[in-house]
């Protein structure tokens, strides 16, 4: 890239903006990376980065690489109890966090949070806080806490600590969806490869142009977003705020400001603003959009139609795309060169030895079976931080010599892929074996409907049963006539068999900040049992509201 390219732009809600060249950048990571050395971070140390999705996040995170440490990011709305678990378990050295940040207008201070966790972190031996020009008066700095602006200045050109290509770079706590959380260790070549790759390979990234992922640093797509896009000489975008304010088109005004090429988003987005109709994307410029990558969560074939239309112009791809904190990217995507259908996969992305296989590891094609990899790839996560046998446990105990992602999939007569969810959140009802996103899809596909989650409850004799919840549209209040339309769908899609038994309402559903709905946490709710780690949720009231879901008729 030339010195003068953008290499990253940010804009807040409030409208704030700021532009960083490639040369830029490259000042503002060798003051920072001086500044570390000068605090005494040595390599190999681990660093947290606590932070909105701001400039000086991603000035933060190329530091700790290039002096040799090891970054830590973690979820900005993380509570004390899970930033703690997870500079415990990494035995962070330093934590780099902000003020706050503010979401729909409201100030959400960090430093509170920071200043509990740091009485269970010990290992924790200094924090830099970053101020916002937006704060509230008054921002008092926790202990062994220093302000950024306030650094030891370091030498402008700092040098680059050599490491090797399996050095550890980064670890990723997953979302703990099963378990405490796992720290999947990344290396300095395996990670920025395989974003990159992908980028390019699968998304037909370009030098100069403009990717924005709706994410955040906590998830693997930030570290990717970051690494993927200056690597190709692209241009990363950064947004922090809620993506419907202050009013619900802002992500497709987004688009058009910062002239975005590829935009990353969730399907659980696009059914939050589709109710809006298409007016709202027609407000603005996307003629300049050449694809909608996708991840986080299934499609359901209503909404992927909606952005295909009213989005993509029709003509446009889809990039669905899977993967997760121990792949460094995907396992499956879409791309340009081969035909669509909704909500499918085109295949395995360059480089994945994917396969779907049956409980004896031989391959399946048109029947349900387990999503594999039969080969190594450059992403692959070094184990788990620490505790390299649950890393075995975990990929490598079920079929061997197969590494196994934990999915159920599927592939068609015509050679499109499709993932049916969770293996170990699949439903059983009666020796019928069914993922919930099958049954999702069908609930969703109501108009009336905002969000579903299906999971499996236990029964006497089917051994299980399946019990709905579901998150009515803006305006919709439940009745009989909708509970009825509801019941209608799902036994002609399903069958008499497979209908759930229960369907219940709900305010809001729980998810992890990569807007995956957390069926374990609502499966644990409905039962009454203890939910395990929610330190990934994204809203922990989801919880009680799921606590207090109430049914409207018996069944028909």
């Amino acid at each position: 890239p030339q010195a003068g390219q953008p290499a990253l732009r940010w804009e807040n809600e409030q409208g704030a903006r700021r532009t960083l060249t490639y040369a830029e950048l490259h000042a503002e990571v060798c003051r920072m990376a001086g500044s570390l050395r000068a605090l005494g971070v040595r390599p190999g140390e681990r660093v947290g980065l606590m932070m909105p999705m701001i400039p000086e996040l991603v000035v933060g995170f190329l530091a700790v690489l290039k002096i040799g440490a090891i970054a830590l990011p973690l979820f900005s709305g993380f509570g004390a109890a899970a930033a703690v678990e997870r500079l415990r378990g990494a035995e962070a050295a330093m934590l780099l966090t902000a003020t706050g940040f503010r979401r729909r207008g409201r100030w959400v201070g960090l430093l509170g949070v920071v200043e509990e966790a740091l009485r269970e972190a010990p290992s924790v031996r200094q924090v830099v806080v970053a101020r916002r020009p937006d704060e509230p008066e008054g921002q008092r700095l926790p202990p062994r806490a220093g302000w950024w602006e306030d650094l030891p200045a370091g030498d402008p050109e700092q040098p680059t600590h050599s490491t090797g290509a399996d050095d550890p770079m980064m670890i990723i706590y997953t979302s703990g969806t099963t378990g405490r959380p796992k720290g999947a260790v990344h290396t300095h070549c395996g990670f920025p490869v395989k974003a990159a790759q992908d980028l390019q390979q699968c998304m037909d990234v370009r030098p100069g142009e403009t990717v924005f992922w709706m994410t955040d640093m906590g998830w693997m797509m930030g570290p990717w977003l970051v690494l993927g896009t200056l690597l190709l000489g692209a241009t990363m975008m950064l947004y922090d705020g809620a993506p419907d304010a202050p009013e619900p088109d802002r992500v497709w005004a987004l688009v058009d400001r910062h002239d975005v090429r590829l935009l990353g988003l969730s399907p659980t987005f696009v059914r939050a603003v589709a109710p809006y109709g298409p007016e709202l994307p027609a407000r603005h410029d996307l003629s300049r959009l050449r694809a909608v990558g996708s991840t986080g969560s299934p499609w359901d074939p209503e909404s992927w139609r909606w952005l295909f239309r009213h989005v993509l112009e029709g003509r446009k791809p889809i990039l669905n795309y899977s993967g997760g904190a121990e792949i460094s990217g995907g396992i499956l995507c879409g791309d340009y060169l081969t035909p669509m259908k909704p909500c499918a996969f085109s295949g395995p992305a360059p480089g994945m030895a994917a396969d779907v296989v049956d409980g004896e590891g031989r391959p399946v094609r048109g029947a349900v079976g387990e999503l594999a990899l039969r080969r190594p790839w450059i992403g692959m996560a070094r184990g788990f931080w620490r505790d390299p046998d649950r890393y075995l446990q975990t990929y490598w105990s079920r079929l061997p010599g197969l590494w196994v992602h934990g999915d159920f999939a599927a592939v068609d007569a015509d050679g499109f892929w499709y993932l049916l969810g969770r293996s170990d959140d699949t439903i059983n009802v009666a020796g019928k074996r069914i993922g919930p996103s099958e049954v999702e899809a069908v609930v969703a596909a109501s108009a009336q409907v905002g969000e579903c989650a299906a999971i499996g409850a236990p029964h006497p004799v089917k051994g299980e049963e399946i019990v709905v919840f579901v998150t009515p549209a803006p305006g919709v209040v439940p009745d009989e006539a909708l509970e009825a339309d509801l019941r209608a769908r799902l036994r002609r899609a399903l069958g008499k068999a497979l209908a759930p038994t229960e369907i219940r309402y709900a305010e809001a559903l729980p998810h992890t900040r990569n807007a995956k709905v957390m069926r374990r946490v609502i499966r644990a709710a409905y039962l009454g049992l203890d939910p395990g780690d929610v330190s990934a949720l994204e809203d922990p009231e989801a919880l009680e509201a799921v606590r207090r879901a109430y049914k409207l008729a018996p069944p028909g």
